[in-house]
């Protein structure tokens, strides 16, 4: 995450936090003065007592006898219509900022670099946008909520007992400091917890994420009391960074109350003197007590509101982190058509993590329009960073990829990615209908006809017809409802749809059986058409009509040549296709 977040302060924190009140500063105006009559009617409650013990019960005056159930029941009847307004208000204010914290935080997650995802956890980015952002209430309502109007109650209620009273409220004001450093010293404690809540939210995000993504691997290998065993880690974990904020939340609360408890019973005991007795009538003394009493429930509050403010600040801070990631860069500024689609690649290198040491080392060669191009080697070679490099997924280290003569750096990256099409092995569909799948990032309308045919060329009408509702069938999420070869075929119709001059071919047929690679191979033999293409191939017999083959080994190029040529060479690619054509044999024969 950002370095330049981590150095905010709390109150810097907060600060930014409270700029997304600004907006809607006419309701917050509203509310806080709702506030002020809400604590103003606190203090009224306190100050009827002195009327009502002395005109009652000392003086006999019925004028007053009656006057004060009525004043009770209006100022009930306006302390209600105060917390409604202020409660909805703060409310409507809070699910506003949530609302846009979460726009805010998706847009960002769009425009973040896929470094950024190699790095974080899906399960850690969901937690950040569905439970730390619900966090954020807390110092944006309710924090608020009990800062200002119980502040304005205490003060309202001092300032009644300082009227009734002075020398007695000097006491009441005395434990003020001890209050403070006290909650200043559990406030840096709050917050450091609320952190490790959030971290431990994230790692339960993560799991659940991860076992509702590989239910089956789990079932099937029946790991179920190992996970079960790894979620009661991270659960504990959770529970006790919860318990900590419960244990502090505990021992703070009676501290404070204890210390306010104590200048209440020193000015209870200095009310009772002789001297002071003759000085203060029993209204008044009521009045006071009551007072000073009343000022308990919110101060109670206001010690709670600590644990609840800085767990705001902390989630803040967790959200302001993800929205301070730069975003993918784009420094290209040309822009073109329809490229021709001819590629070169010139002594490129890259490394993921310089500390880590180099992945591609000096990669060069040249695609020419219409071309197909294949990569070949072991896993770990380099051949999908090789191809991710293209559609500038990551900058390379040093070196230079040219489109039509052009540097994909000076590109804006639009125009860039709208001359590739990628069909992966690892298809990724959306949880909605098969024609919403393959006229997926479409910007123009797209017409049934142009759809069926994509889908015709892709293979794929023969079973969509046969589909509950056709084009409009749901597929579930990631496409769980169609097998793997209808999967890929959507994909391949995706980009047919899209026709863009160049194709990237990820393993597409690698963890297919045969008779759905024998559709998809018919289908991306339509797609290659015209189309420079680069082919990541697994299985070796979907390359031998490729124009050049390249070998890659530990990020270098080893070998180049057609299929024939390297065969005759007898080295590297002469050895897989060897070994691969064993491995068929012998399946062929167990058969």
């Amino acid at each position: 995450m950002n370095s330049d977040n981590s150095l905010m302060s709390a109150n810097q924190i907060y600060r930014r936090l409270l700029t997304y009140v600004k907006p809607y500063w006419p309701v917050f105006l509203a509310a806080i003065f709702a506030m002020a009559i809400f604590a103003g009617t606190e203090t009224g409650v306190a100050a009827l007592m002195k009327p009502l013990m002395d005109g009652s019960f000392v003086e006999r005056d019925n004028d007053t006898i009656k006057l004060i159930p009525l004043l009770l029941i209006g100022l009930f009847l306006i302390r209600g219509v105060a917390n409604f307004f202020t409660s909805y208000g703060l409310g409507w204010i809070a699910r506003n900022i949530i609302k846009n914290l979460r726009a805010e935080m998706f847009e960002r997650l769009i425009t973040l670099p896929t470094s950024f995802y190699d790095q974080n956890t899906s399960g850690k980015l969901m937690s950040k946008l569905l439970y730390d952002v619900e966090q954020v209430t807390t110092a944006t309502t309710d924090s608020i909520l009990i800062l200002i109007r119980d502040s304005l109650t205490i003060i309202g209620l001092l300032a009644w007992m300082i009227y009734l009273n002075g020398l007695l409220s000097l006491i009441i004001l005395l434990t003020v400091p001890l209050i403070g450093l006290l909650v200043y010293k559990i406030s840096y404690r709050f917050r450091h917890i609320s952190k490790g809540i959030q971290d431990s939210m994230g790692d339960v995000s993560h799991i659940c994420n991860e076992i509702i993504e590989g239910q089956r691997e789990v079932k099937t290998f029946g790991a179920q009391q190992y996970e079960i065993k790894r979620f009661d880690k991270i659960n504990q974990l959770n529970r006790r960074q919860r318990m900590k904020r419960v244990a502090t939340e505990a021992i703070s609360q009676p501290i404070i109350q204890l210390i306010a408890v104590l200048g209440l019973s020193g000015v209870i005991y200095l009310a009772t003197l002789p001297d002071m007795l003759e000085k203060i009538s029993v209204g008044s003394f009521i009045s006071f007590v009551t007072a000073m009493f009343m000022i308990l429930t919110p101060l109670k509050r206001l010690t709670k509101v600590n644990s609840k403010l800085q767990a705001g600040i902390a989630a803040a801070h967790s959200i302001f982190s993800l929205l301070d990631e730069h975003p993918e860069q784009d420094t290209g500024t040309k822009t073109i058509g329809r490229t021709q689609g001819d590629i070169v690649y010139k002594n490129v290198c890259f490394s993921y993590n310089p500390e880590k040491g180099t992945v591609l080392h000096d990669i060069s060669f040249h695609a020419k329009p219409g071309q197909t191009i294949a990569f070949v080697g072991h896993s770990g070679s380099g051949k999908t960073t090789l191809v991710s490099l293209l559609a500038r997924f990551y900058r390379l280290t040093s070196g230079q990829i040219l489109i039509d003569g052009i540097d994909i750096n000076d590109l804006a990256l639009t125009d860039l990615r709208q001359q590739i099409s990628l069909v992966n092995q690892q298809v990724v569909l959306f949880n909605d209908t098969v024609a919403n799948n393959i006229t997926y990032g479409q910007k123009q309308h797209i017409s049934n006809e142009q759809i069926i045919a994509a889908a015709k060329a892709a293979h794929a009408w023969d079973f969509i017809e046969r589909l509950p509702d056709g084009l409009a069938t749901h597929i579930g999420q990631n496409g769980v409802l169609l097998s793997g070869g209808q999967r890929q075929r959507i994909a391949i119709a995706r980009a047919l749809l899209r026709d863009a001059p160049i194709l990237v071919l990820d393993e597409a047929t690698a963890s297919l059986d045969t008779e759905a690679e024998r559709h998809i191979q018919a289908a991306l033999e339509a797609l290659m058409k015209q189309r420079t293409t680069l082919v990541i191939a697994h299985r070796l017999s979907t390359i031998e009509k490729a124009d050049q083959i390249i070998v890659m080994h530990n990020g270098q190029i080893i070998e180049t040549g057609t299929h024939t040529e390297l065969l005759e060479k007898g080295q590297h690619y002469a050895e897989l296709y060897r070994l691969q054509f064993q491995e068929k044999t012998v399946v062929t024969e167990n058969k």
